[in-house]
């Protein structure tokens, strides 16, 4: 087992995080399981419509040989495809406990809203 475990170790490795997507308050709200992540390592961008998250995880030093490692190493990336709904100048970040929290806000039109009746 030991022989297997090395020859996987140096292996490139997409990890697609964790993800839960939610609306609340108006604003469309994706939290993200990134553990061992810095905020500094984190990339969030937009380009048109496709939304993106990337960072790099870095195995941390190990005093000896691994008997067991199960937390993987590599690329983080998650894409989403947003539409015309969401005002791409009012998206919101913060990292906590390694969770990646995004508030993205709908344009005014898109809101719900209620009908008068005359």
């Amino acid at each position: 087992m030991n022989e297997l475990e090395k020859r996987g170790e140096n292996r490139p490795v997409t990890i697609q995080p964790s993800c839960a997507i939610c609306e609340e308050d108006g604003k469309v709200k994706l939290r993200l399981e990134m553990p061992g992540i810095s905020k500094e390592d984190i990339d969030v961008s937009i380009d048109k419509n496709e939304l993106t998250i990337s960072a790099k995880s870095k195995a941390p030093a190990a005093e000896g040989s691994y008997l067991i490692r199960e937390r993987r190493v590599g690329e983080y990336r998650k894409r989403f495809i947003i539409d015309e709904t969401i005002d791409r100048e009012k998206i919101e970040a913060s990292m906590v406990n390694g969770v990646l929290n995004l508030s993205l806000s709908l344009k005014e039109a898109a809101k719900p809203r209620k009908v008068e009746i005359s």
